[in-house]
């Protein structure tokens, strides 16, 4: 596996992937800077559905690419901006977790959100989990096409921030000039703006960015994931 460039990140298996009728085996590679996360998966058997992995393969006539997941600042206001383009043929989503999940979960990592954004995850059925690094909020599009491929997953990742790479950089070509503080300040928001896709100012006006690898994979939600697909599958009869 090291002659691609890639390494073992982290392993799931169907206990952790999966529901009562049927699960998963997962293995995570990630590249030489663990920017770059790619989960192999593969179906379990002996169960009482089919794997939605076996599924896929069916479907998809051969292994393939099962779903995207893309990164967002603001899980919240991207999820409303898809909402919002849903009637003129942009995106479907997974059903959402009932009221017991969401009452389960805020007890489970306590105040990470404020109430607005509790009322907010609900009503647009964002999933929430928490870990030793930080908050992952989750949402999976229904499939793309007319068969149960490919789908996107939509994610927000809070926690384990860094220094920008690219602030470090312009602080050691560009010594603060005359200005002071306030140059400081208006430089770390130009750079902001210019990398505002990957990185975030912080209130002391630090540019922060993710650091790579972070966090897990939101496994407190894989079985309320998994059931919400096989749900959608039972409507298709595959």
């Amino acid at each position: 596996m090291g002659f691609t460039g890639f390494h073992e990140f982290a392993e799931f298996v169907a206990e952790d992937v999966g529901t009562v009728d049927s699960g998963l085996n997962s293995m995570v590679l990630a590249n030489n800077n663990e920017m770059v996360l790619l989960p192999i998966n593969e179906p379990t058997f002996g169960t009482k559905r089919k794997s939605q992995i076996q599924t896929y393969l069916e479907q998809n006539e051969g292994p393939g690419l099962q779903h995207l997941a893309l990164k967002t600042h603001n899980i919240i206001a991207t999820m409303r901006e898809m909402h919002a383009r849903s009637r003129i043929g942009g995106f479907e989503f997974q059903a959402a977790a009932g009221p017991e999940y969401y009452k389960k979960v805020a007890q489970k990592v306590g105040d990470v959100l404020t109430p607005e954004e509790w009322a907010a995850v609900e009503q647009l059925g964002i999933l929430v989990d928490q870990d030793d690094q930080g908050v992952l909020m989750q949402v999976f599009t229904k499939p793309l096409g007319d068969r149960p491929t490919i789908f996107i997953e939509i994610i927000e990742r809070r926690g384990c921030l860094k220094e920008s790479a690219s602030q470090a950089g312009s602080a050691a070509a560009a010594p603060a000039a005359a200005g002071g503080e306030a140059d400081a300040a208006a430089a770390a928001e130009a750079l902001a703006d210019a990398f505002k896709d990957v990185v975030q100012v912080r209130e002391d006006g630090v540019v922060v960015e993710q650091a790579a690898g972070c966090g897990g994979f939101g496994k407190g939600n894989f079985s309320e994931l998994f059931k919400s697909i096989e749900d959608y599958e039972r409507t298709l009869q595959v």
